[in-house]
């Protein structure tokens, strides 16, 4: 296969290919070697973003009636937890059409929203798409004028995904059969956007008109302990804040309300909505700036510049009686900057919260979205 890359800052990254690519693959060589009688070394398939992949087939199997051939994930340099896995194709004949099944290791969808109904297998509407294009492929050249089945598993799926996003989304006995483009981009966050947006259509389909947003750990601790009732709704948009109310948006939802820390809360003060390290800090400098229009002494405020954390910087203002203007003053513009994100499509708040200085804020529309989440 000729090698993809992307840059990532200064680093040169390989790109992989996905769990679709990899089912796609072992299903056209299955199918080639059922046809032929022939064991199959490589298949070649076509991405959905025009990139012709050749895979090695690992294991080929001829058997009375079918054949079983499985491709091992190859991630790149991107840390996927599904890297060196197996996916295993098993394809026999059929008289019309291609049926695609999952086998062992292949998760079962039991909740509404995600991409296949409830009951059916965890296999996505792309990878199936990727697959019955293959088999086509293979049918005609061999000029056959048949159907197949294909049972698509993963031989250590089922214990893989006890370490995945899918028993929390829905998805149980296995991992998902993935992948819109074919390809794994080393360290690319549109697959946890995607994951986020996954969370939230099944809320959507749940019948929820509000969008219960977490950013971390610390944030589902502070639900799970004030409002245990409204843990289940929660769905955790990490430092993806932008995107999670973008989705929001475009999904339906009424109201989006934020659950999260000072620490990254604070950076939505300056109108940061990805609160990531790497893509922007601006926590001190938010705090300051928020002190200056809040009338805060500015020898106070130049002392802030030597916290390394936003919890020491509040130590110091709530030392010398300056945390509550300035508090009101980030809380006001962390309203103004949410608002900008959604134009009016849907309302917005967001709760914020520090336990070190028992200090709790909510912006304007806070109370009230939280109060209609409870109906």
């Amino acid at each position: 296969m000729e090698e993809n890359y992307i840059y990532s800052g200064t680093k040169k990254l390989r790109c992989g290919y996905t769990t679709g690519s990899c089912a796609a693959a072992a299903s056209k060589a299955a199918a080639q070697a059922l046809l032929t009688g022939q064991a199959v070394k490589s298949a070649e398939i076509l991405t959905p973003n025009g990139k012709l992949l050749r895979l090695a087939i690992e294991k080929c199997v001829l058997s009375r009636g079918s054949a079983l051939c499985s491709v091992i994930k190859d991630s790149g340099d991107d840390p996927d937890i599904t890297n060196g896995i197996e996916v295993c194709a098993e394809v026999s004949l059929a008289e019309s059409g291609v049926g695609i099944l999952g086998g062992k290791g292949v998760g079962t969808v039991t909740k509404a929203g995600l991409d296949q109904p409830v009951g059916a297998s965890a296999i996505n509407s792309v990878p199936r798409k990727m697959i019955a294009q293959a088999l086509c492929e293979v049918a005609e050249m061999h000029e056959y004028c048949g159907g197949f089945k294909v049972v698509i598993s993963v031989p250590d799926g089922e214990e893989l995904a006890k370490k995945t996003f899918n028993p929390r989304i829905g998805i149980v006995g296995g991992i998902s059969i993935i992948g819109t483009t074919g390809i794994v981009e080393p360290m690319s966050s549109s697959a946890l956007v995607e994951t986020i947006r996954t969370e939230a259509n099944i809320r959507r389909a749940e019948g929820l008109k509000t969008l219960l947003l977490t950013v971390g750990n610390y944030s589902e601790r502070f639900i799970a302990e004030n409002r245990p009732e409204l843990v289940e709704q929660c769905v955790m948009c990490s430092n993806f804040i932008g995107d999670a109310i973008d989705i929001g948006v475009s999904l339906g939802f009424a109201d989006i309300l934020i659950f999260g820390h000072i620490g990254k809360l604070v950076k939505l003060g300056s109108g940061i909505m990805n609160t990531h390290s790497s893509y922007a800090d601006g926590r001190i400098e938010t705090l300051i700036a928020c002190g200056v229009l809040a009338g805060v002494d500015s020898t106070l405020l130049c002392s802030l510049n030597d916290c390394a954390t936003t919890d020491a910087a509040l130590d110091i203002l709530y030392e010398n009686g300056a945390a509550q203007p300035l508090l009101e003053v980030l809380t006001k513009r962390i309203h103004g900057y949410l608002q900008a994100r959604t134009k009016g499509s849907a309302r917005v708040g967001a709760v914020i919260f520090s336990y070190k200085n028992d200090m709790l804020l909510k912006t304007e529309l806070a109370d009230d979205i939280l109060a209609r989440a409870e109906v």
